[in-house]
């Protein structure tokens, strides 16, 4: 293993980072691949911080440097904006991207095992959304999240660049099926948020927060399924100001997550 000049933007060894523009990967099956992309040197060293293993990794030349040391394990390849860019499809101006092996999921029961704050994203398809709500999980103290069958992947790459590495850092895992009551049988509170007239105030049940709570989001626009609100314990609704009725999903999750940290 060892750098690698890119002279060719054909190379086969190259093959995992062909268009990787959003529209291309949107159409591509990427988890039946067993890989993802870190994009950037940070998010590639928190990805390797949570033991996750590089395949290899493309760099531009002035960043070669950063990564030298992944050159004694893996091939490192090396080449100009403009070669780089042919092969991604975009203009990689952070310097770096690595394809990962994916790792093995855990099991539901692992995630939320000995948790007392959980979240479950429900058919969030923007990957924006999906990263910042990791985000905002792992700083605010969110012990795991599910996320059920329909919900965007956190690990695509623009999930994984928003989330700034955050999706290596929180336990998460696919919850099948969706709705389900495995949380509640777990002994967790199931927190529905949605604009309903009976909804409690989040400050309100933040005051009387339950010792294990699961905090319930869903899908841009249409919010959750009217199935997962009737299989929830309770309905939360975040106080708005009396023009506008609810925020992006991103920002209510670290509202939510906020209000009911430990």
């Amino acid at each position: 293993m060892a750098f690698v000049s890119v002279v060719d933007v054909g190379d086969p060894r190259l093959r995992d980072y062909y268009d990787l523009t959003d529209v291309a990967l949107r159409s591509r099956a990427d988890p039946a691949a067993g890989i993802y992309i870190a994009e950037s040197s940070k998010v590639l060293r928190r990805a390797l911080a949570a033991g996750h293993q590089p395949r290899s990794v493309l760099a531009l030349e002035r960043f070669a440097d950063d990564v030298a040391d992944l050159a004694q394990s893996v091939d490192v390849f090396v080449g100009t904006s403009l070669m780089l860019e042919q092969i991604t499809g975009f203009n990689v101006h952070r310097g770096v991207l690595a394809a990962m092996h994916r790792p093995v999921l855990p099991s539901v029961d692992q995630v939320i095992s000995g948790s007392t704050t959980i979240a479950v994203l429900e058919d969030i398809v923007d990957h924006t959304n999906v990263g910042a709500a990791f985000r905002s999980a792992a700083a605010l103290g969110v012990d795991g999240i599910l996320i059920t069958p329909r919900c965007a992947d956190p690990l695509y790459r623009r999930s994984v660049r928003v989330s700034m590495g955050a999706v290596f850092d929180v336990p998460w895992t696919r919850i099948d099926p969706w709705p389900s009551g495995v949380l509640q049988d777990a002994g967790f509170t199931t927190a529905a948020f949605a604009l309903r007239k009976d909804a409690v105030n989040l400050d309100e049940f933040a005051a009387n927060r339950p010792k294990r709570v699961a905090v319930v989001l869903g899908t841009e626009g249409d919010g959750l399924s009217w199935e997962t609100i009737a299989r929830c314990d309770v309905v939360v609704r975040i106080p708005m100001a009396a023009s506008i009725d609810s925020l992006n999903v991103a920002a209510a999750s670290a509202v939510a997550f906020w209000a009911l940290r430990n």
